[in-house]
This record gives structure tokens, C-alpha cells and sequence, in this order.
């Protein structure tokens, strides 16, 4: 499904000239935006919630995603301004990770502003990650794909940048089938996550 992703030719971004190139593309005119979402642990330093999950305050920390309601609302009138469709895969491991826990409550609020995000479980899809996991990738229309980089810490430090058109077609083809077969958000985030105890952070 991924089959000439890792063979493709690409230009590494560090991460400012990554944003600036995404949000050049973004508002150029594409007609959609997909985003595959497959590792379990990040970090998202400066985002309040994030810094309280990460410090064990479980509570502080799901009431502090209501704060990016404003930045969330924008977002979405920005993209429905320039026409721009957006939808959002995540795929996800059990045991859920923590990050993977609180991040599903960030997106779950996504959700209930309206964006279009679908959960996957990773068990599911072990037939096409044979040869690897599918890609950590942001695709803008036919234009532009970005494979998100992270260092070893898990911060995000930036983007490959593709532009070959087969290569995003054929990218593009394999996140349309596994969005297909994804779940509704709400529907995973009921039976999967809700249930779960405050999940125990490493410090």
C-alpha cells in the first residue's frame, strides 16, 4: 500500500522552514489535506495540557485542551475558507500508550468543533507493516507530502518534503483505503478510552 514510500526522493526541512513551506502549500490553493498519524509517543512542549499530562496532573491537564478552543475554531474557518478538506488518521497500539490516551482526548475535542478525524487499530493493519509501520505523513493535496521527522526525544524537529507525483498518488491511494476502514472517533474513544484509569507518566 506504502510500497515506493521509503525508496522516494526527498529534501529534509528543518522545522521553521518546514512550517513556512506547509503553510505556503496550505494556502495555495489544494483542494485537500490528509494526515497519518502512526507514532505512540510524542512530546508537545508549550502546549499547556500536554505539560501537565507530562508532570502526572491527569485532571489539570484534560481541563486545559478546552484553552485551544479559539486556535482550534480558526483553524478550521481558515480551511473551510480556502476550501481546504481535512481529514486525520490515527492509528493506535495497545496497550494504548499514555501519550496515545491523552492525545485521543485531544482529538476527540477536535472532533466535537468538527474536524474529520478516523482512529485505526494497529492490529488491524499488520498485514500492510510486514516490511515496516505505515509513514508519519502529512499530505497536501498533489502538491507537496511531508514525512514529520521527530529527534530521539520525541519532539518535532521538522519534515521530509516530497513532490513527486506518482510518489503522492500512490501515498495519497493508501491513506484513502486505511481513512476507509478507520473508525468513527467517538466510537473508538467510548469503548477503548473513556474506560481507562489516569495513566501512569514516567518522569
Amino acid at each position: 500500500m506504502f510500497d515506493s514510500f521509503s525508496a522516494g526522493v526527498s529534501e529534509r526541512l528543518e522545522r521553521p522552514t518546514y512550517h513556512e513551506d506547509f503553510y505556503r502549500v496550505f494556502k495555495s490553493g489544494i483542494p485537500y489535506l490528509n494526515k497519518l498519524e502512526r507514532g505512540q509517543n510524542f512530546k508537545e512542549k508549550g502546549f499547556a495540557s500536554w505539560e501537565s499530562f507530562a508532570a502526572g496532573q491527569w485532571d489539570q491537564a484534560l481541563s486545559l485542551i478546552e484553552e485551544k478552543r479559539d486556535v482550534y475554531l480558526r483553524q478550521l474557518e481558515e480551511a473551510d475558507r480556502l476550501g481546504v478538506a481535512q481529514r486525520r488518521l490515527r492509528v493506535v497500539e495497545f496497550p494504548v500508550t499514555p501519550y496515545v490516551q491523552w492525545e485521543l482526548h485531544v482529538l476527540r475535542f477536535k472532533v466535537e468543533l468538527g474536524d474529520r478525524i478516523k482512529v485505526i487499530d494497529a492490529r488491524t493493519i499488520s498485514d500492510i507493516e510486514q516490511g515496516g509501520p505505515v509513514p508519519e505523513v502529512v499530505i497536501l493535496g498533489d502538491v507537496a507530502m511531508y514525512e514529520v521527522v521527530y529527534d530521539s526525544d520525541g519532539n518535532a524537529a521538522g519534515a521530509n518534503r516530497f513532490t513527486d507525483p506518482a510518489l503522492i498518488r500512490e501515498t495519497s491511494a493508501g491513506f484513502d483505503a486505511l481513512y476507509e476502514r478507520g473508525e468513527p472517533l467517538f466510537d473508538f474513544f467510548d469503548r477503548e478510552i473513556a474506560p481507562l484509569a489516569p495513566p501512569s507518566v514516567e518522569r
